[in-house]
């Protein structure tokens, strides 16, 4: 399975399903199930800022109990879009099979700049315990077979 690691708070975020689309610099051609890998770095000083702290918060964590170094979700690469307007707390998102406005919410999880791709994410499962994995940059093929998937 494809992996991607995402450093905290933002791989928790999704596995929770309070973000839908990862933002990157690079547009992938991938459209299938990948794993959501968190990174060992978190974020502590965005855990203390709004609306990061209070989502984490409704969800029971803080900066300090974020996992880290483990595959914490899995899901369905949908679409990749590009940003192609962002104005104040929307953003256009645009592919060739569609158009997607967000709002303020999400487009405080993500880095929404003319130029950069959203990737959308759906079908997001949690996983019951975090799996121990070490991440790489970019995709890479995670090996782990479990019942879950």
């Amino acid at each position: 399975m494809r992996c991607i690691t995402i450093w905290q708070p933002w791989a928790t975020l999704i596995a929770l399903g309070e973000k839908k689309f990862e933002t990157r610099s690079w547009a992938t051609q991938h459209r299938d199930a990948i794993a959501i890998h968190a990174g060992k770095k978190v974020d502590k000083a965005i855990c203390q800022k709004e609306p990061f702290r209070s989502i984490l918060a409704k969800h029971g964590y803080t900066a300090d109990t974020l996992p880290t170094g483990s595959v914490v979700a899995v899901c369905r690469l949908a679409d990749c879009l590009e940003v192609t307007e962002s104005y104040g707390e929307t953003a256009m998102l645009e592919s060739p099979s569609q158009s997607i406005v967000i709002g303020d919410l999400e487009k405080a999880f993500g880095l929404f700049e003319l130029g950069r791709f959203a990737w959308e994410l759906a079908d997001v499962r949690r996983l019951p315990k975090p799996i121990p994995a070490k991440g790489m940059q970019g995709l890479w093929n995670w090996e782990e077979t479990h019942d879950f998937l």
